[in-house]
């Protein structure tokens, strides 16, 4: 096993573990709740085994619905991000993705924050219109789809800068 595999195995089960002791807690005015878990799916290897990520993905969110007692719901907005994630990633970064020349780290701010805003919305309207399952709520769903995606994207940035080697 080479580093990069370690790296991920630890950041999936660290990340599941932050978010079911310490993150699930966590509920600003009764709907505002950050789902940091979600950042393996933004960090995971962008030239990776698709199948293997897919699995990865949903294995991930299988396991937050099991500790959350949700029914599949992170499960289902884990595995849809992952599918669609290379046209975000085309779109927000182009050229870069299109050669396999693509380190997140190394991308410009804006490409950067284009990418995880529509990675962690599209996440969170899926989460929230499953766990709602109703037109007569989308004012819930858009208000918690909102406030909860701009929480987690702070948090996803901070970790960033926290855990980056370029700011070490």
């Amino acid at each position: 096993m080479n580093s990069s595999t370690l790296s991920n195995i630890a950041r999936f089960f660290g990340l599941i573990f932050l978010q079911v002791l310490v993150l699930n807690n966590i509920n600003f005015l009764g709907y505002i709740n950050p789902y940091l878990y979600f950042l393996f799916v933004l960090l995971y290897p962008f030239n990776p085994n698709r199948s293997l990520f897919l699995l990865l993905s949903f294995l991930l969110g299988i396991s937050i619905d099991i500790f959350e007692d949700s029914g599949g719901i992170h499960a289902a907005a884990c595995l849809v991000a992952a599918f669609i994630r290379p046209q975000f990633l085309r779109f927000s970064f182009g050229i870069s993705y299109d050669h396999q020349t693509l380190r997140l780290s190394a991308t410009p701010f804006g490409a950067k924050l284009s990418y995880i805003f529509l990675m962690v919305v599209i996440h969170h309207f899926i989460l929230f219109s499953l766990e709602m399952f109703s037109f007569k709520h989308i004012i819930s769903i858009l208000e918690k789809t909102i406030y909860s995606s701009l929480f987690t994207i702070i948090l996803v940035f901070l970790s960033l800068a926290l855990f980056s080697k370029k700011y070490r």
